[in-house]
């Protein structure tokens, strides 16, 4: 059973760890020192930024890594989009996901995560409208994983990549939350 719970300061050396792995280090490029991984996973630990880092577990070992944001809270990388002729919704969450265990990679797993963590969005954050993710075009895996969970294709985009080695063709995918479910207002404490 895949499960979460937010990322703690004490996680940090495996994040580090993960984010050396080559299978993740070629889509997330990041800095894999104690250091940087403190520096840019500390602040939403601490509770200091609006993001959320995500310790995924498979039946209680940690596996993987999900960060979840609102683009509201982030107006630089929703302008991007607008930008590119992307529609981004009011309300509207994005997620970045790796499963960092590499014998785990290739099974489902990764689409099995997308879909609960959409799901969970829905009932997490009552005023979000949809999840908006894009994606380099050569990340197959990963855009392959939003397609088995139900996310819909809807753009094709010129975005920074996150390794400069990439070009900037990405595709954009997003569901919307179900109808008839509920969407809060922005006075809703669990917005706040």
């Amino acid at each position: 059973m895949i499960t979460w719970r937010r990322l703690v300061e004490a996680d940090f050396p495996l994040v580090g760890e993960w984010l050396a792995q080559p299978h993740v280090a070629r889509w997330w490029n990041h800095e894999t020192s104690p250091e940087a991984v403190a520096r840019d996973f500390g602040p939403a630990a601490r509770g200091e930024e609006a993001s959320e880092d995500l310790l995924v577990l498979l039946d209680g070992r940690p596996i993987g890594l999900v960060q979840r944001c609102r683009f509201a809270d982030f107006p630089e990388y929703e302008a991007e989009l607008a930008a590119a002729g992307v529609d981004v919704p009011d309300g509207a969450m994005s997620v970045d996901y790796l499963i960092g265990v590499p014998g785990l990679t290739g099974r489902g797993l990764g689409a099995e995560l997308i879909r609960a963590i959409v799901a969970a969005t829905w009932a997490d954050h009552p005023a979000s409208t949809a999840v908006v993710v894009p994606v380099h075009t050569a990340n197959r895996p990963s855009w392959r994983a939003l397609e088995k969970a139900g996310l819909h294709r809807v753009a094709e985009a010129s975005l920074e990549p996150d390794n400069p080695i990439d070009d900037r063709a990405h595709y954009v995918y997003r569901i919307d939350r179900p109808i008839g479910t509920r969407i809060g207002t922005a006075s809703d404490p669990a917005e706040s």
